[in-house]
């Protein structure tokens, strides 16, 4: 049995392409065990100084407060390593991804955790993944010079082990009408 991962970073808890289209994933995939996770719903906090002195003081020196400081990080990273396949919902909000997807992006970015330095760079700790990326975007064609989001996202899941990425995008939405219908169409299609 696989488990999915599924993390929706829209505001928009009603009318979300991005919602609609990974909700639809997850019923394609016909997992029973999903770890869910809402960022309107249960949004993560930035990083702040003493979450940054936390993270980077050595484990065995961590203060109970440091390590209380990181507890939020560290089961957000577990809902990674506890999964087989992650599905997230981007919303492209001003040619970039949502603030509240960028705090989750740097509370599991953790060296050491989910990432490593090796003599020939960072490399990765959360292998042997399948991520399937459900982005949306009002005017942003995907993969066009002005679409920051999609490599971010990318170069985000490479940079802690993840290379086996799917894109289902219903892009440019406000100007392509029949956006949405091929993306749920790609959905359709998807292997399990």
């Amino acid at each position: 049995m696989k488990t999915v991962f599924h993390l929706d970073a829209s505001m928009r808890t009603l009318n979300s392409a991005t919602r609609t289209l990974s909700q639809e994933i997850i019923e394609k995939l016909a997992v029973t065990q999903v770890i869910r996770r809402d960022l309107a719903a249960d949004p993560v906090p930035q990083l702040d100084a003493e979450w940054i002195d936390a993270n980077t003081t050595a484990v065995a020196d961590r203060t109970d407060t440091q390590k209380q400081q990181l507890l939020l990080s560290d089961s957000l990273v577990k809902e990674i390593i506890d999964s087989d396949i992650l599905v997230i919902a981007v919303p492209i909000y001003n040619f970039g991804v949502p603030a509240a997807l960028k705090a989750w992006i740097d509370q599991v970015c953790r060296a050491g955790v989910s990432f490593h330095y090796t003599e020939n760079g960072p490399e990765g700790l959360l292998k042997n993944k399948r991520a399937i990326l459900a982005i949306a975007s009002g005017g942003v064609p995907i993969d066009s010079p002005v679409d920051y989001a999609t490599p971010y996202m990318r170069q985000f899941l490479n940079f802690i082990g993840i290379d086996n990425i799917e894109v289902i995008a219903a892009d440019a939405m406000a100007i392509d009408a029949d956006s949405l219908t091929r993306a749920k169409e790609k959905v359709a299609a998807l292997a399990a």
